[in-house]
């Protein structure tokens, strides 16, 4: 099974901006023209909180307390959610957000901590922060560990 398409997992919760193409413009630019994009895996637990809500207060909290700080504040961001709570009793989730450079991250986790999602909605257990390949980058080789069969 080839890697998939990332534009084809499951839609967004929070797409702030249409897609940037900044990752598709890093392989045919050299990537000293080109800003790093930032890759950040937020993996988070549900708070008794926001259990306690139905689904669909659930979603109306989320898309008028959260969505929209997010996108008054921030550009260049864009997400997708896993649930994880089927396999892990630590996290209940993993938000995995997509930053065009390190100022576009920064500014969405300022705005999140601004918002009910922080510590009330969901409990941020854990931030693990990248950029794909960035060995590869230093080194100025082939990004050997990205594979598709």
């Amino acid at each position: 099974m080839g890697r998939p398409d990332p534009r084809a997992r499951a839609p967004a919760l929070i797409s702030t901006r249409p897609p940037n193409d900044i990752l598709e413009r890093e392989t045919t630019m050299p990537a000293h023209t080109t800003e790093t994009p930032v890759t950040a895996f937020m993996l988070v637990k549900t708070t008794p909180e926001w259990l306690a809500m139905t689904v669909e207060e659930r979603i109306h909290a989320f898309t008028t307390e959260v969505v929209p700080v997010v996108e008054a504040r921030t550009t260049g961001v864009r997400s997708r959610f896993y649930d994880t709570e089927f396999y892990s009793a630590r996290v209940t989730d993993v938000w995995v957000w997509e930053a065009v450079d390190h100022q576009a991250y920064q500014r969405l986790v300022d705005a999140l901590r601004e918002t009910p999602f922080w510590d009330r909605y969901f409990e941020v257990v854990d931030l693990l922060v990248g950029t794909e390949n960035g060995y590869a980058r230093t080194y100025g080789v082939d990004a050997v560990t990205t594979i598709s069969t």
